[in-house]
Protein backbone atom coordinates (compact mmCIF):
# COMPACT_ATOMS: atom_id res chain seq x y z
CA UNK A 1 0.00 0.00 0.00
CA UNK A 2 1.15 3.44 -0.77
CA UNK A 3 1.23 6.36 1.21
CA UNK A 4 -0.91 8.94 -0.07
CA UNK A 5 0.99 11.99 1.82
CA UNK A 6 4.34 10.82 0.66
CA UNK A 7 3.80 7.43 -1.50
CA UNK A 8 6.40 5.43 1.05
CA UNK A 9 5.35 1.98 0.75
CA UNK A 10 5.45 0.79 3.68
CA UNK A 11 2.93 0.91 6.53
CA UNK A 12 1.59 -0.86 9.37
CA UNK A 13 -2.77 -1.37 10.05
CA UNK A 14 -3.77 -0.05 13.23
CA UNK A 15 -7.56 -1.07 13.08
CA UNK A 16 -9.20 -3.16 10.91
CA UNK A 17 -13.52 -3.72 10.83
CA UNK A 18 -15.53 -5.42 8.99
CA UNK A 19 -18.61 -3.28 6.81
CA UNK A 20 -21.24 -5.58 6.93
CA UNK A 21 -23.57 -4.05 3.76
CA UNK A 22 -20.77 -3.10 1.16
CA UNK A 23 -19.05 -6.51 2.22
CA UNK A 24 -15.70 -4.95 2.49
CA UNK A 25 -13.01 -4.31 5.48
CA UNK A 26 -11.81 -0.79 6.38
CA UNK A 27 -8.22 -0.61 7.37
CA UNK A 28 -6.54 2.29 9.31
CA UNK A 29 -3.09 2.35 8.34
CA UNK A 30 -0.10 4.55 9.47
CA UNK A 31 2.81 5.53 7.21
CA UNK A 32 6.17 4.45 8.81
CA UNK A 33 7.82 7.07 7.60
CA UNK A 34 5.74 10.50 7.63
CA UNK A 35 3.91 8.63 10.75
CA UNK A 36 0.32 9.96 9.23
CA UNK A 37 -2.91 7.51 9.10
CA UNK A 38 -5.23 6.97 6.50
CA UNK A 39 -7.97 5.06 5.43
CA UNK A 40 -8.13 1.75 2.77
CA UNK A 41 -11.11 -0.34 2.28
CA UNK A 42 -10.75 -3.57 0.40
CA UNK A 43 -13.18 -5.69 -1.27
CA UNK A 44 -13.19 -8.97 -2.94
CA UNK A 45 -12.85 -7.79 -6.83
CA UNK A 46 -15.59 -10.57 -8.01
CA UNK A 47 -15.32 -11.92 -11.27
CA UNK A 48 -18.32 -13.12 -12.52
CA UNK A 49 -19.38 -16.76 -13.46
CA UNK A 50 -20.66 -16.39 -17.47
CA UNK A 51 -23.02 -18.52 -19.43
CA UNK A 52 -22.05 -18.78 -23.20
CA UNK A 53 -25.48 -19.31 -25.12
CA UNK A 54 -26.34 -21.41 -28.53
CA UNK A 55 -25.55 -18.01 -30.50
CA UNK A 56 -22.19 -17.29 -28.82
CA UNK A 57 -23.09 -14.26 -26.80
CA UNK A 58 -22.36 -14.37 -23.08
CA UNK A 59 -24.48 -14.13 -19.87
CA UNK A 60 -23.66 -13.11 -16.53
CA UNK A 61 -24.84 -17.07 -14.97
CA UNK A 62 -28.14 -15.95 -13.06
CA UNK A 63 -29.55 -18.62 -10.75
CA UNK A 64 -32.91 -17.07 -10.06
CA UNK A 65 -33.35 -17.63 -14.38
CA UNK A 66 -32.60 -21.44 -13.32
CA UNK A 67 -34.69 -21.76 -11.05
CA UNK A 68 -37.54 -20.17 -12.07
CA UNK A 69 -37.25 -22.74 -15.49
CA UNK A 70 -36.85 -25.46 -13.06
CA UNK A 71 -40.28 -24.48 -11.15
CA UNK A 72 -41.94 -24.22 -14.80
CA UNK A 73 -41.14 -27.29 -16.13
CA UNK A 74 -42.02 -29.03 -12.48
CA UNK A 75 -45.54 -27.21 -12.22
CA UNK A 76 -47.91 -29.27 -10.19
CA UNK A 77 -45.43 -32.29 -10.04
CA UNK A 78 -44.27 -33.69 -6.65
CA UNK A 79 -41.15 -32.26 -6.51
CA UNK A 80 -40.15 -30.51 -3.41
CA UNK A 81 -38.34 -26.41 -3.89
CA UNK A 82 -35.11 -28.44 -1.83
CA UNK A 83 -35.02 -30.59 -4.55
CA UNK A 84 -34.68 -27.92 -7.44
CA UNK A 85 -32.76 -25.93 -5.14
CA UNK A 86 -29.97 -29.17 -5.25
CA UNK A 87 -30.25 -29.52 -8.96
CA UNK A 88 -29.19 -25.48 -9.04
CA UNK A 89 -26.70 -26.10 -6.45
CA UNK A 90 -24.74 -28.92 -8.87
CA UNK A 91 -25.23 -26.66 -11.44
CA UNK A 92 -23.77 -23.50 -9.76
CA UNK A 93 -20.68 -26.22 -8.38
CA UNK A 94 -20.22 -27.38 -12.08
CA UNK A 95 -19.74 -23.59 -13.32
CA UNK A 96 -17.27 -22.43 -10.41
CA UNK A 97 -15.17 -26.04 -11.19
CA UNK A 98 -14.70 -24.00 -14.51
CA UNK A 99 -11.30 -22.76 -15.14
CA UNK A 100 -12.47 -20.27 -16.88
CA UNK A 101 -15.21 -19.09 -14.88
CA UNK A 102 -17.98 -19.82 -17.73
CA UNK A 103 -19.85 -23.04 -19.28
CA UNK A 104 -21.95 -23.38 -22.71
CA UNK A 105 -25.70 -23.53 -21.73
CA UNK A 106 -25.34 -26.65 -23.46
CA UNK A 107 -23.29 -28.23 -20.66
CA UNK A 108 -25.51 -26.70 -17.69
CA UNK A 109 -28.78 -27.59 -19.81
CA UNK A 110 -27.45 -31.34 -19.82
CA UNK A 111 -26.47 -31.43 -16.20
CA UNK A 112 -29.75 -30.08 -15.24
CA UNK A 113 -32.18 -32.72 -17.87
CA UNK A 114 -30.47 -35.44 -15.98
CA UNK A 115 -31.06 -34.25 -12.60
CA UNK A 116 -34.46 -34.02 -13.63
CA UNK A 117 -34.82 -37.17 -15.27
CA UNK A 118 -33.97 -39.03 -12.04
CA UNK A 119 -36.28 -36.90 -10.08
CA UNK A 120 -39.14 -36.77 -12.47
CA UNK A 121 -39.76 -37.65 -15.95
CA UNK A 122 -42.47 -35.43 -16.84
CA UNK A 123 -40.48 -32.29 -15.58
CA UNK A 124 -37.61 -33.78 -17.84
CA UNK A 125 -39.72 -33.83 -20.79
CA UNK A 126 -41.36 -30.51 -20.05
CA UNK A 127 -37.68 -28.90 -19.89
CA UNK A 128 -36.32 -30.76 -22.59
CA UNK A 129 -38.79 -29.87 -24.82
CA UNK A 130 -38.13 -25.55 -24.04
CA UNK A 131 -34.68 -26.68 -23.75
CA UNK A 132 -34.34 -28.55 -27.14
CA UNK A 133 -36.90 -26.38 -28.46
CA UNK A 134 -39.05 -29.29 -30.03
CA UNK A 135 -40.41 -28.02 -33.53
CA UNK A 136 -43.65 -31.14 -32.94
CA UNK A 137 -45.01 -33.72 -31.75
CA UNK A 138 -42.49 -36.00 -33.22
CA UNK A 139 -39.85 -34.58 -31.18
CA UNK A 140 -41.74 -35.56 -27.97
CA UNK A 141 -42.37 -39.34 -29.52
CA UNK A 142 -38.48 -39.42 -30.23
CA UNK A 143 -37.30 -38.49 -26.57
CA UNK A 144 -40.17 -40.42 -25.20
CA UNK A 145 -39.23 -43.27 -27.04
CA UNK A 146 -35.47 -42.86 -26.02
CA UNK A 147 -36.51 -42.43 -22.46
CA UNK A 148 -38.42 -45.79 -22.60
CA UNK A 149 -35.38 -47.59 -23.98
CA UNK A 150 -33.49 -46.34 -21.34
CA UNK A 151 -35.98 -47.57 -18.68
CA UNK A 152 -35.96 -51.14 -20.45
CA UNK A 153 -32.19 -51.20 -20.63
CA UNK A 154 -32.11 -50.75 -17.11
CA UNK A 155 -34.65 -53.39 -16.12
CA UNK A 156 -32.97 -55.26 -18.02
CA UNK A 157 -29.70 -55.07 -16.49
CA UNK A 158 -31.81 -54.97 -13.02
CA UNK A 159 -33.04 -58.80 -13.60
CA UNK A 160 -29.60 -59.81 -15.10
CA UNK A 161 -28.31 -58.19 -11.72
CA UNK A 162 -30.41 -60.09 -9.39
CA UNK A 163 -29.92 -63.60 -11.20
CA UNK A 164 -26.83 -63.75 -10.15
Amino acid sequence: MKCPFCAFTQDRVVDSREIEDAGAVRRRRECERCNRRFTTYERIDEIPYMVVKKDGRRERFDRQKMLTGLQHACEKRPIAMRQLEQLADAAETFLNDSPDRERSTAELGELIMNGLKQLDTIAYIRFASVYREFKDAADFRDELEQLARARAQAATISVAEQSL
